[in-house]
């Protein structure tokens, strides 16, 4: 359904207090959920840290009154409806299920917004993102079976692939490198705009939950992974925050969070069929665009400008979750080899020269080898192999892919070589 959300006006924000009971009791049973219920809660969560975050940035270096309270009355109301998010999940949870969780948003979400955005260069960025996460979903995987016996699709319900990508110990850069080219915001489409706030919102909330929780196994392997693995989550925040107009101005951005709230909470209510979550989308929607409303008449008040240059007049579709395992398999297939170039643009490992500054990084951080790669030797000494969850064909691929994908160069002493994993992966699957 397409609607212009500047028309509505939702529920005004004095009336958007609720009790505790109401902002704290719920939680899913995560062996009932569908796992792409998981994501959009999962999403929401992120999308509503971002937004707490921003008004409390913005709360500290505006003076106008009205501006001030505006902030000062939403920010709590983000706050409670991230609580409520956030704690429906389940205290049995562990973890490495939950980090699944996070992974298959990350590879499902930017699967779909890759092939959703107008912009080609976004668009290879996001393609290039893809794989690094779906190397992480592979990795957590192994860990997620040796750590708690969970073979991964119990989280993932066959809906996303379990193989290698472009390898996580690959993934560590001169974080210059990682700056993009920005839009123009007098000419991004509103789709462009909110996609990048979208994956912004995820990829950062996937850094924060590493960082707040990495530490509590007492397995140092998956400690050391954890941080790994965080670390390439602030080169992807960096990365995708990059892409946004810096010349917007603060009202703007203001407008622009409250219609990708809006937006992923529509988009999420026509697609939730759990009956514990659609009820919450459907009221954070009437919450948000009571946030919108008001949004739209600062940025009137002080840009002088309509909210309809920015936003447009129709709803966009951010977060549609469904499966993604043809196209990422298409993007593996073809750019696992892909890197990042010394001029905002992409290049291949072949042509990276002896000085790619990204060396540096890799043989600085790996010295004393890649935790990743050392997971992989881990479960190949439990198991014989590692674990995959993929076609047949994927499978047979796996050997070839990772020849074509791991860096001749600044490796880490522990590596798995091309050969040692073809023999890994002789093995049959036993889990």
């Amino acid at each position: 359904m397409s609607f212009n959300p500047l028309k509505e006006k939702g529920i005004s924000p004095e009336k958007q207090l609720r009790t505790w009971h109401d902002i704290a009791h719920r939680h899913f049973n995560k062996y009932e959920v569908d796992c792409y219920t998981r994501t959009r809660q999962i999403l929401m969560n992120g999308i509503e840290v971002e937004a707490w975050n921003f008004k409390h940035n913005f709360a500290r270096i505006t003076n106008d009154e009205e501006t001030k309270i505006f902030l000062a009355m939403t920010k709590r109301i983000e706050d409670m409806q991230q609580t409520t998010i956030n704690w429906m999940a389940p205290a049995d949870q562990s973890v490495l299920e939950t980090t699944l969780g996070y992974e298959q948003v990350a590879v499902d979400l930017t699967a779909w917004l890759a092939q959703n955005e107008p912009d080609p260069y976004v668009k290879e960025t996001f393609d290039f993102g893809l794989l690094e996460d779906f190397d992480h979903l592979y990795r957590y995987s192994q860990w997620a079976y040796m750590q708690h016996g969970i073979c991964p699709n119990e989280i993932l319900q066959n809906q996303t692939d379990v193989i290698l990508g472009r390898p996580t110990q690959n993934h560590h850069n001169d974080n210059t490198l990682r700056l993009r080219k920005h839009y123009d915001k007098a000419t991004a489409t509103p789709q462009t705009k909110v996609n990048i706030l979208t994956l912004v919102s995820g990829e950062q909330q996937t850094h924060n939950y590493y960082a707040e929780h990495g530490m509590e196994y007492g397995n140092e392997c998956i400690r050391e992974t954890y941080a790994e693995i965080k670390d390439v989550e602030e080169e992807h925040v960096t990365m995708y925050e990059s892409l946004i107009d810096p010349t917007e101005s603060l009202y703007e951005k203001l407008l622009l969070h409250e219609f990708t709230e809006v937006c992923t909470y529509h988009n999420c209510l026509e697609d939730e069929d759990d009956d514990l979550l659609r009820p919450i989308w459907e009221e954070f929607l009437q919450y948000e665009l009571g946030h919108l409303n008001i949004a739209a008449n600062l940025f009137k008040k002080h840009e002088g400008r309509d909210p309809e240059e920015v936003i447009g007049s129709e709803i966009v579709y951010p977060c549609r979750f469904k499966s993604q395992k043809p196209y990422v398999e298409k993007i593996l297939r073809s750019e696992i080899d892909k890197r990042l170039d010394e001029n905002k643009g992409y290049t291949t490992i072949k042509k990276l020269s002896d000085d790619w500054s990204s060396y540096k990084v890799q043989e600085a951080v790996g010295k004393d080898g890649s935790p990743t790669e050392m997971t992989v030797r881990t479960i190949a000494t439990q198991k014989g192999r590692d674990l995959l969850r993929a076609s047949e064909e994927l499978i047979a691929d796996a050997p070839k892919l990772l020849e074509k994908g791991l860096e001749p160069k600044a490796q880490a002493p522990d590596t798995i070589s091309i050969q040692e994993y073809k023999e890994m992966n002789k093995q049959e699957l036993d889990f």
